[in-house]
């Protein structure tokens, strides 16, 4: 087996839409990225990029947001559809996308190929989200949420699955990728390690040295396009673009978010000092009914 060491490979960040979208569009990493994470055996993929773009008018930017959408066919010869979310910072404002996205896939029918043809089929789904930040309760670097059947009657596990079931639920996959630190023994850490957020080359953690033994034929081909994407003068700058698209949006969230907090401190204060007056108010009223009851008994 040949094994290649790359030493100190400069390979652009993938967590950046840009950047994973180069990956994705190569239909052989994207089965292989799926395989490998989820453990579902593939036999076909399409791939479904949901491109949008973000204009910001004050600094002039506008960068494309991708929310990936594939199509697999499994060993079994069912279909299911897996929703790929990357996300760098923590946002309620995401949180919600996420939620409304995930809502509009549900509702959608996705056309398969059957032997009668092509057929609308409301498919079974497996989410998978690339976090940029991590999620204090859990420290592990990939979590699978996955569903299991029971029967409360016997307290049994059921080992059937039902269309019906699958259709509604679904299991998930998260990625905390701050928290990734390969060991490089199994085949999904040697996935992780292209993610690790370590060994950067600049202050903006753009590119990176990727150092670590390749044994697969896959991983060498996602290192060698991260390459490309690294040091390609071009590709640096739609990258720099999405970062820069990033901070403004950060920023105006942090202003946002300051400007609730004040506002929610005014409310507060206007809230007490309704109550202290409502107090007094009710203490002069007070003092008003026993002065006259006095004058009354005079």
């Amino acid at each position: 087996m040949h094994i290649e060491r790359y030493e100190n490979m400069i390979i652009a960040n993938p967590i950046y839409d840009v950047v994973f979208k180069r990956l994705m569009e190569d239909k052989r990493i994207a089965k292989f990225f799926i395989e490998t994470l989820t453990s579902e055996c593939i036999i076909d993929i399409e791939l479904k990029p949901q491109e949008f773009t973000y204009n910001d008018q004050l600094a002039g930017i506008a960068v494309y947001r991708l929310d990936f959408l594939a199509t697999i066919k499994t060993a079994d010869n069912g279909y299911k559809k897996v929703l790929i979310e990357i996300q760098k910072a923590k946002n309620a404002v995401d949180l919600m996308r996420f939620r409304n996205y995930l809502a509009e896939q549900y509702k959608k029918e996705d056309e398969v190929l059957t032997k009668e043809g092509l057929s609308k089929q409301a498919l079974p789904i497996i989410t998978i989200y690339l976090l940029g930040f991590t999620l204090n309760e859990i420290v592990t670097s990939v979590i699978k949420v996955n569903r299991q059947y029971t029967d409360l009657i016997n307290n049994k596990i059921i080992n059937q699955r039902s269309e019906f079931i699958e259709k509604l639920t679904h299991d998930c996959y998260v990625v905390q990728i701050p928290r990734i630190q390969p060991k490089i023994q199994t085949k999904l850490e040697v996935l992780l390690s292209i993610f690790e957020q370590n060994y950067f080359t600049d202050e903006k953690e753009i590119t990176k040295n990727y150092n670590y033994k390749v044994e697969d034929a896959f991983i060498k081909n996602i290192v060698d396009i991260l390459h490309h994407a690294g040091t390609d003068p071009v590709e640096r700058i739609e990258i720099e673009k999405e970062q820069e698209a990033l901070r403004v949006f950060d920023a105006g969230m942090r202003e946002l978010k300051k400007a609730i907090t004040e506002k929610e401190e005014e409310i507060t204060k206007k809230e007490k000092e309704i109550s202290e007056k409502e107090k007094e108010i009710a203490t002069k009223d007070e003092l008003i009914k026993k002065l006259q009851k006095r004058l009354g008994e005079k």
